[in-house]
């Protein structure tokens, strides 16, 4: 072989093994890119006001994943429209693991009650982790002429469109709540809706409304210094955080019970390794004893679970919140 084959050769087996070093070194790298991740504070949505139960539960969760991921987790409340504006503005963000949301269980009740919501919460959004569960509970003003959840109900029926409720929005589950027992017992009362429950709990307060179903936990203070009269709560057994308070069941109304859940999602396309990391460090969080007894004094169950624990349960409630808005007789938006 002359000297110029010999040096074609070597110049070859030189690119091919220089190809080989490419190809370990992007191997190598991919997985690297992965721990890496995060690298910048994350943005975590919160689509309720300051002060509703899913602001004051997200903040805690934030804090616990700040110190799993080692990177700030900072809260942004976007509220309105029940909840949806904050939604999707989150399935619109970039898939990449720095903007994920805290969503209640609205979020399966929105696509039976708008035509046109904007997103899809199925293909939209990408579950993260199932977080907690939280009861509703009933209650009214002090001044409404009524200790029980049945006398609420004959008040309501012997004075048709007199009484009215507040909500967090059109869709959210106190809305919904209020819209099952109209059906269940075939009374008259009027839907305000506010921009968040806090604001409705606020406006009932004030007077402007009779009765809020609401989370428990953000009740709790206000039904502790007499300001507000709780009827029932809209769980199948009581709960341990109002022991006195009977079930809608209890109160004689079958069938009426609404709960209420948290789950985490990131927008659709966000890389699997994220959402793994992501959901590691949120059922680790909730895992801890601190924050399972901080949940826990707020009437708040910690309900950790995997993408496809929060994919099943999104999928089974918007079957059965479709089924409770068209026997409520709810028209599309």
């Amino acid at each position: 072989m002359g000297s110029i084959d010999v040096r074609r050769a070597a110049a070859i087996a030189a690119v091919f093994v220089a190809l080989l070093c490419v190809g370990a070194l992007a191997r190598a790298a991919a997985p690297g890119a992965a721990q890496a991740y995060p690298v910048k504070p994350l943005r975590l949505i919160v689509p309720f006001p300051a002060g509703a139960s899913s602001d004051v539960v997200g903040r805690m969760l934030g804090e616990k994943l700040s110190e799993q991921l080692g990177e700030q987790v900072v809260p942004d409340n976007r509220p309105g429209a029940g909840g949806n504006l904050g939604i999707a503005f989150t399935a619109k963000a970039p898939p990449d693991g720095y903007t994920i949301v805290i969503a209640t269980s609205s979020v399966a009740v929105s696509p039976s009650l708008y035509a046109n919501l904007g997103y899809d919460p199925v293909k939209d959004l990408a579950p993260v982790a199932r977080l907690t569960s939280i009861p509703n509970i009933l209650i009214v003003h002090p001044s409404v002429p009524a200790k029980t959840l049945q006398q609420f109900i004959d008040l309501a029926r012997a004075h048709p469109g007199k009484l009215n409720f507040g909500s967090g929005g059109v869709g959210t589950t106190n809305h919904l709540a209020n819209e099952l027992l109209k059906h269940l017992e075939k009374i008259n009362i009027v839907h305000v809706p506010y921009k968040g429950v806090t604001q409705a709990m606020q406006a009932m307060m004030g007077g402007e409304v009779d009765e809020v179903v609401m989370p428990v936990s953000t009740a709790l203070t206000q039904m502790h210094a007499g300001k507000v009269r709780a009827l029932a709560v809209l769980t199948e057994k009581r709960i341990p955080a109002a022991p006195d308070v009977p079930t809608g069941i209890e109160a004689g109304v079958p069938g009426f019970t609404m709960p209420l859940w948290y789950g985490m999602f990131a927008p659709a396309g966000t890389p699997r390794d994220i959402v793994t990391r992501l959901s590691r460090a949120l059922v680790n969080a909730l895992e801890t004893p601190d924050l399972r007894e901080r949940l826990a004094a707020l009437g708040v169950d910690a309900w950790p679970g995997t993408p496809e624990d929060l994919r099943e349960l999104l999928r089974a409630d918007i079957e059965r919140y479709g089924d409770v808005v068209k026997a409520a007789g709810l028209a599309k938006q």
